[in-house]
This record gives C-alpha cells, structure tokens and sequence, in this order.
C-alpha cells in the first residue's frame, strides 16, 4: 500500500503525510510540480518541521509529472475527492491500493479522477466542505490498514 499526492501546495501538509507513511510503513509518492521547493537534501522549513526526524526513515518517490507516476507505479489508484460517490465505510481497500490525494487548493484535473479505479469520500457533516489532505490521508491509511491487516506489527 502506498499514498500518493498529487502536486501537493503546502510543505508542511507533506511532512505531516511523509510522517504519517513513515510510521505506518508504508510509501509515498510525490506528483510534481510541488507549489514549494522539494529538495530532499535542503528540505523546505514546513515540511522538515512536520516530518520531524522520520523524513529519513519514510520511503518517498518523487515523480516529475503524472505521467511518470503512472508509468512507474503499479497498483490500483483509490482516488480520495469530495466528488466521489463511494463513502469511505463502503469502500474495499487491497494490499496493493495506492491512496491518491489531490492538491490542497486544485485537487486533480478530471483526467486523474478517470484514471482512477475507485472514488472515495469521507463523508462530513452537513455543511462542512473538505478536511484538511493530512488528516484525511491518516484516515483513509487508517481505514484502508484495518480491512487489509497490514498495520506494522
């Protein structure tokens, strides 16, 4: 299993992630372009200061465009957008999924959506709009370990 974020806006949110697949041993993926520097040997304020000492120990991939991604990154894309119609208690996760985030403030473009296997939400209370993408990645990698079993020993 991995996460994948798709042309992420704010280091600190990437950090927070990079943590987040870090503890749970799983991937991560980055789509670029990034709208912050992304140098793993110069990391950016926010992301160094969210990832903390596990930037290290996480296992990222960066990926200079979707297309690169998608040529190097086997597994079934679950795409998590507000627009989906499969609610995060309905959806089935598999060891291979690749959780797939969009961009804090774009999301994906529709080929993206399409390109994805399956469309989750996480369903909110009447009249909140969206979580913020790191606390909706640790849910979703939560949801998804628990069916699967793959949380780390």
């Amino acid at each position: 299993m991995r996460i994948a974020l798709y042309q992420p806006d704010i280091a600190g949110n990437v950090g927070t992630i990079m943590r987040t697949a870090a503890c749970f041993s799983v991937g991560l993926d980055v789509i670029e372009p990034c709208g912050f520097p992304f140098a793993p040997d110069r990391p950016e304020r926010g992301l160094r200061r969210a990832a903390m000492d596990y930037g290290a120990r996480a296992d990222v991939r960066r990926h200079a465009d979707w297309a690169a991604f998608r040529g190097a990154t086997p597994g079934r894309l679950v795409l998590f957008t507000t627009r989906a119609a499969i609610r995060l208690p309905d959806a089935r996760f598999t060891a291979d999924d690749v959780l797939l985030f969009g961009s804090e403030g774009a999301g994906v473009p529709d080929a993206v959506h399409e390109a994805s296997a399956v469309r989750v939400r996480i369903p909110l209370a009447p009249g909140a709009r969206s979580l913020n993408v790191a606390v909706s990645a640790g849910i979703a990698l939560a949801e998804a370990l628990r069916q699967t079993g793959l949380y780390p020993a």
